[in-house]
């Protein structure tokens, strides 16, 4: 073999390798686990209050005052009245401890202008339930609502299983939305849905995502929550598994939220992007190490699971990976390295347009989906930024439809 021909396929082997885990991942999840495909907010069938857990309901909240009131309202209403809700009103500079209040949950504030963070506020609520601690916490965000009784059977899976849960965490519908937050949210959908399932089917792990899970107290207490990770959820998720506790999906209890748009939804995908390669550099190749030698196939597909970038990023970096191969090819190093690269980039490629076609097609129009070459160039100074800084970033909450731009 040629000495280009070797530095293709060693090019090549990094991007076919991330490309194989996802496709893998979104192949397997084509396929609902409870045997129905989601297609909308849908209320589940009440089951009985006797077998409910002492549960609270763990919201934190920074300056949600626009929405918090109604948050509030659509759990009162779709939850057994036997759930505690609890506020966190986080450094806000609004009206959400009172509206809160005042529509019916118990509130405590915190304020701390340094310690900023979703990871601060989860643990001084905590912190306050230790003196007469629930069985269980649900931790939901102020912009979320669950369908039905999802709270109770998030409890009750929970507390049978023994270990942490997550539900179906997707966004609301919305095909007059902009392509770009269409795409976007089809990409939630793919990575919270459709390769769950997969995670689930592959490695028996779900992977956390900051909103609708229910932890057990005993795993609650000890979880190591204070930090001012961007990506805290998955963090938690690391956390549990290296602990021998991987949690699990419950896909028939569904958390809803709507799509940011404009620049909410570049602020928002910046940190989810960076939270999520900063736990993926610290925890990926460790979790598949522990995986190899402790025999653990939920340690070694949550590494892989969280070795695979955004999905832009992904395609991205398969397309860097191509030219590179292409390059080298005609320096003479044979074209295997390219067909490799090009082969596995239209697997995952189909993979997704069949994920689209079998659970997307309210996520996304078909013309939208066809703008996403489009999506993903535009991308490319975001991910030159992500990939070109250290260290840690302070977090920034999203604005919430409706709400202006800040100055």
């Amino acid at each position: 073999m040629t000495v280009p021909g070797a530095l293709a396929l060693l090019v090549a082997a990094v991007p076919t390798l991330l490309l194989a885990i996802y496709s893998v991942e979104a192949i397997s999840g084509l396929w609902p686990l409870a045997g129905r495909k989601i297609r909308g907010p849908q209320p589940l069938h009440p089951q009985p209050s006797h077998s409910l857990p002492r549960t609270v309901v763990l919201i934190p909240a920074h300056n949600e005052g626009a929405g918090i009131a109604a948050t509030i309202a659509a759990l009162r209403a779709a939850s057994d009245p036997e759930i505690a809700l609890l506020v966190v009103a986080d450094n806000c500079s609004d009206d959400t401890a009172a509206l809160a209040r005042g529509a019916g949950a118990d509130v405590i504030e915190r304020h701390d202008p340094v310690a900023r963070g979703k990871g601060y506020a989860l643990a001084f609520g905590r912190d306050a339930l230790a003196a007469s601690p629930p069985d269980c916490v649900v931790v939901i965000d102020a912009d979320c609502t669950v369908a039905g009784q999802g709270v109770a059977g998030l409890a009750r899976a929970a507390m049978a299983s023994g270990r942490a849960c997550q539900s179906c965490n997707l966004q609301r519908p919305d095909l007059a939305a902009s392509p770009t937050a269409q795409i976007s949210s089809f990409a939630f959908l793919v990575k919270n849905l459709v390769r769950q399932r997969g995670m689930v089917r592959m490695g028996g792990v779900a992977a956390m995502t900051g909103t609708g899970m229910a932890i057990p107290w005993s795993m609650f207490a000890e979880a190591p929550l204070a930090s001012a990770a961007l990506a805290e959820d998955m963090s938690l998720g690391v956390w549990l598994t290296r602990t021998g506790r991987p949690p699990l999906f419950v896909e028939d209890v569904e958390i809803w939220s709507d799509a940011a748009s404009g620049r909410a939804l570049l602020t928002q995908r910046n940190r989810w992007e960076r939270g999520f390669l900063a736990v993926a550099r610290h925890s990926a190749l460790p979790l598949i190490a522990q995986g190899l030698t402790r025999a653990s196939r939920s340690r070694l597909w949550l590494g892989l699971h969280i070795l695979v970038p955004p999905l832009a990023l992904l395609f991205v970096s398969a397309g860097v990976a191509l030219a590179a191969t292409v390059l080298l090819a005609l320096l003479g190093g044979g074209w295997l390295a390219p067909g490799i690269v090009a082969g596995a980039a239209c697997i995952a490629g189909l993979a997704t347009i069949a994920a689209w076609a079998r659970a997307g097609r309210d996520q996304i129009s078909g013309a939208a989906l066809l703008r996403t070459p489009l999506y993903i160039v535009a991308k490319l100074p975001l991910y030159r930024t992500l990939l070109g800084r250290s260290g840690a970033q302070a977090w920034v909450r999203t604005r919430r439809p409706g709400e202006s731009d800040p100055v």
